[in-house]
């Protein structure tokens, strides 16, 4: 920090007046910051690049790019915690992956699941463990091969648990409760659609522009025995409304609203974060992208669980005094569905613009314990572009849960 940076953070810190964004734009040597973000590209499930891929795999190749991306020795990070949702033999495949890319033994290794936020929960527990001091530099990754065919759930649940309707209703498969949502909250087809469109034109936009190149780190997989480059995302292009809205109802059982075409893109992918104090960061002579400010959480009924991110997101910004039109610059909502983001962006009065302005996941895909990771990067390299300071993060939880998340960009 320099002295003139040292000045005004003191100044500001003083300042009765100062406001809420002021206080989570100063510099303290004890932030926690993200000095590397990086995806690998977002293909097809069952028939993209990746589709031969196993977890371990993939797992490998994105700390492997860390590795060699990260610019200090891999023995000085301490630990890495990989988001995933479907897979239980995760935190074997992290330590394993880990070691096989280039970390010590002495680098620890674990998984967080909590379903579609497990990316973002990875990150609070790597920034968690710096900002208390249990460790001085982390790896936060997040990957979902939505490839592998897992069972979302083998049995109901025991008879004392499904005796409880909310309890019961978590069996409710995440189609079903779009279809609820858009009911019980009056979100049509027409409206859903429409959103979808312009999801998918801001992506093929952003990729004819170039905009994901800085996000992206090419990786090779094997695709039917041959070794293949992919070097970005496997997105839809020429998407109409006209197309769309001929499609089916993929949840017929619950409704007809939710379809292929308005739902987020199966699709495999991996995302990482390395974070440290800012005061290490200038210590290694870093680059400093980002700065992480916080997280919360919130808790709803599980049949309308889509709509987390209205709970969640006043829930941080409350705790920050910030205003959402006013004072974010950029807004990651996970477009699990439309019918949530239709209504998340209704429901908070959004600025559209400002929101996935590089398309969502209904056009990119959504991997599951990848996207909580894969929103931050692409939020981050949006505000660089752009040359915006505060970025949102949010996405709804399977059996009714929202997760937010804030951030800073430093590279102005």
């Amino acid at each position: 920090m320099t002295a003139a940076e040292r000045i005004s953070q003191i100044a500001t810190q003083l300042n009765p007046l100062a406001s809420p964004v002021d206080k989570i734009t100063r510099k303290h040597p004890d932030d926690v910051v993200i000095t590397l973000a990086i995806r690998t590209p977002l293909t097809k499930a069952g028939r993209g690049a990746m589709k031969d891929t196993l977890l371990d795999g993939l797992v490998f190749k994105i700390l492997e790019q860390v590795v060699q991306r990260c610019n200090i020795d891999p023995k000085l990070v301490d630990d890495i915690c990989l988001g995933n949702v479907r897979d239980g033999k995760a935190a074997y495949y992290c330590r394993a992956a880990a070691l096989a890319a280039g970390f010590p033994s002495t680098t620890a290794a674990s998984s967080s699941s909590r379903f579609c936020s497990s990316g973002l929960t990875a990150t609070q527990h790597i920034a968690t463990e710096i900002a208390t001091g249990i460790i001085d530099i982390g790896v936060a990754v997040g990957a979902e091969l939505l490839s592998t065919p897992i069972a979302r759930l083998d049995r109901d649940f025991v008879e004392e648990v499904m005796a409880n309707q909310e309890a019961a209703d978590c069996m409710i498969p995440m189609g079903g409760t779009s279809e609820i949502t858009a009911k019980h909250f009056n979100i049509s087809r027409e409206q859903q659609d429409k959103y979808a469109v312009k999801s998918y034109r801001r992506a093929e936009n952003a990729q004819r522009c170039g905009w994901f190149k800085d996000e992206i780190a090419p990786i090779t997989v094997k695709k039917d025995g041959k070794e293949t480059l992919i070097e970005q995302d496997e997105i839809r292009y020429g998407t109409t409304y006209e197309k769309i809205a001929k499609l089916p109802g993929s949840f017929k059982e619950y409704g007809d609203r939710s379809t292929a075409g308005n739902s987020s893109q199966v699709t495999d992918g991996a995302a990482a974060l390395l974070l440290m104090k800012r005061s290490k960061a200038l210590e290694l002579r870093l680059p400093i992208l980002g700065k992480y400010v916080g997280t919360a959480l919130a808790g709803l009924p599980p049949r309308i669980m889509g709509i987390g991110p209205s709970l969640a997101i006043p829930k941080l910004l409350t705790r920050y005094g910030l205003d959402i039109n006013k004072d974010i610059d950029v807004i990651e909502i996970n477009e699990a569905f439309a019918s949530m983001a239709v209504y998340c962006r209704d429901k908070l009065e959004l600025n559209w613009d400002k929101m996935n302005p590089r398309g969502g996941a209904i056009a990119l895909g959504h991997p599951f314990g990848m996207t909580g990771i894969r929103q931050i990067v692409t939020g981050l390299s949006e505000c660089r572009r752009t040359r915006q300071k505060i970025l949102l993060t949010s996405m709804c939880l399977g059996t009714g849960m929202g997760m937010a998340g804030l951030f800073v960009n430093e590279q102005l």
